[in-house]
């Protein structure tokens, strides 16, 4: 069951189209926090290319710049309930 789940996610993972290559954005800056805030989960977790659907190039680029953003204090490490 959770093999048929990881394919699932995985398949709409490639249905996506990854919204910086739409975009056609070569460069994803801590600048822009406000849009990087999208690619964190409730918790203040990175979430995964499967599940948001950008490419593994962009992914490297987005964690980056979400590390830099955290690291100036735009963007929360943990999230407190």
């Amino acid at each position: 069951m959770i093999k048929d789940r990881k394919k699932q996610l995985r398949a709409s993972a490639k249905d996506k189209k990854c919204p910086f290559c739409v975009q056609k954005q070569k460069t994803i800056g801590w600048q822009d926090y406000e849009k990087l805030r999208e690619f964190l989960s409730v918790r203040g977790r990175i979430t995964g290319k499967a599940y948001t659907g950008v490419c593994a190039r962009h992914q490297k680029k987005l964690t980056v710049a979400i590390k830099q953003a955290r690291h100036l204090a735009l963007l929360p490490f943990v999230v407190q309930e």
